[in-house]
């Protein structure tokens, strides 16, 4: 394998730390904690684990130039939702899709592929892409850590590595 698809398969491996610590953190939510809302002009808790799922997805729909409205829906899915397993299922579809879309390049669409998001003017190649859904991930499940710890969860950093 050469130098490029091992950064790609390093950055799939990262990606995949993410969604399991992710998902670890999701299971110790208690059903009184789904409302809890940091700031008024903050996501609650549900909305932060709706959106942390979602990511691979709607990163992905992105990625592939899809509208507005169609990343909506995607995004908009898990609306009402605050089923811990069905959740952790969807995260996992969600990346195992995600994956399978950034293998499914050959060397040359991952490194020179420009696609457009709606909202953009300028396009990004697939590996700036897959660089930024690993830093979306990882920034929502450090808000997720940190809702959890206000919430009086014992958690501690070594949990995110694991």
């Amino acid at each position: 394998m050469n130098g490029t698809l091992q950064i790609r398969e390093h950055l799939l491996k990262e990606l995949e730390t993410g969604v399991r610590t992710g998902a670890s953190l999701i299971r110790l939510i208690r059903s009184e904690d789904w409302t809890y809302r940091p700031q008024d002009n903050m996501r609650s808790l549900a909305e932060l684990v709706h959106h942390f799922i979602q990511i691979t997805a709607s990163d992905l729909a992105i990625m592939q130039e899809k509208d507005e409205a169609e990343v909506g829906l995607v995004e908009n899915s898990l609306s009402g939702d605050l089923d811990i397993e069905q959740l952790e299922k969807t995260l996992w579809s969600n990346l195992e899709a995600y994956k399978a879309y950034i293998t499914s390049l050959s060397e040359e669409d991952y490194l020179n592929r420009s696609t457009k998001a709606f909202y953009a003017e300028h396009g990004h190649l697939q590996a700036q892409w897959q660089i930024e859904t690993l830093t979306h991930l990882f920034h929502h499940r450090s808000q997720l850590y940190n809702y959890l710890k206000q919430l009086g969860h014992e958690l501690n950093f070594y949990m995110l590595y694991a």
